[in-house]
């Protein structure tokens, strides 16, 4: 439980001093001082656990004699019903801390939750299910670690590690593809990879002889999609993007393509229900 970054820990620092303020006025008035707690994550729902590791972090941040036992992994499958992590410490840090726990470790899980489903769909395929970058603002580091924990892989972390060229940036060079490849080849001494959008064969035709890294396919129906991958004849990876839900992922993969790239599965997942039960020290319920 160690793996925490100095990004992340950015994260939770912040999201204490925006939750705190001055101070916990509830708890300060009616916990008193000294006075301990112990009892344990659970999920009040089915999903993938994410976020234990970050959920831990921040209440040791509140009070370093907090302590967490995990009693699953992040990254593991549970039931509804399942305890997650045992925890016991002072009570007012328990309390203070509780909520920005909370907001990391259901959102994370929500994310990985999601994430293994389409992983799941395309179980049989050579498709690999990506990220995008319709992350919160603030908290890509966390959601694409979810990602990963959910079994997808991550797409470019920002837009300094990747070459993207879309439509908006051929039409800035000019309406030419090969210029604007042309032009991040001349000014890039990183040579980061280059990916290309394109949204028609002939634009796909042109891309191959580029010699480019990826190919994106932009909102392509299914036939399309099978056109590209007969007409590429693996010259070059394909990226499927747009439009891709669980319902149709499965039919998108069988085309052939090798990577999903699916914006969902950070803008649009759902928190998974996890709550934090907490008892006086010597009592606990066990039930």
């Amino acid at each position: 439980m160690n793996n925490i970054s100095p990004e992340v820990e950015a994260i939770l620092r912040g999201a204490l001093a925006e939750d705190l303020g001055d101070g916990d006025i509830t708890t300060d008035c009616t916990v008193p001082p000294g006075s301990r707690l112990r009892g344990y994550f659970v999920a009040k729902a089915p999903g993938v656990v994410a976020g234990l590791a970050v959920a831990t972090r921040a209440l040791s941040l509140v009070d370093t004699g907090v302590r967490v036992t995990p009693a699953v992994e992040d990254g593991q499958a549970v039931a509804a019903g399942t305890r997650l992590a045992e925890v016991d410490g002072p009570g007012r840090a328990l309390l203070s801390g509780e909520r920005v726990a909370l907001n990391c470790l259901q959102r994370m899980s929500g994310i990985a939750t999601l994430t293994r489903r389409f992983v799941d769909a395309v179980a049989g395929t050579r498709a690999i299910i990506l990220d995008t970058r319709k992350t919160a603002p603030g908290l890509r580091v966390l959601e694409k670690w979810a990602v990963r924990l959910g079994g997808g892989q991550n797409h470019r972390a920002g837009l300094y590690d990747m070459v993207l060229i879309k439509d908006n940036h051929i039409a800035a060079a000019g309406g030419q593809i090969a210029e604007a490849v042309a032009r991040v080849r001349a000014c890039d001494p990183r040579r980061r990879p280059i990916e290309v959008e394109v949204r028609t064969l002939d634009e796909l035709q042109t891309v191959l002889t580029l010699n480019v890294d990826r190919i994106l396919l932009d909102n392509m129906p299914l036939d399309l999609l099978r056109a590209a991958v007969a007409l590429a004849a693996g010259r070059a990876p394909l990226e499927a993007s747009g439009n891709i839900s669980l319902d149709n992922v499965a039919a998108v993969a069988a085309t052939g393509v090798d990577y999903l790239s699916i914006g969902a599965l950070t803008h649009s997942a759902p928190a998974l229900d996890i709550s934090l039960k907490l008892f006086p020290l010597g009592d606990c319920d066990d039930r």
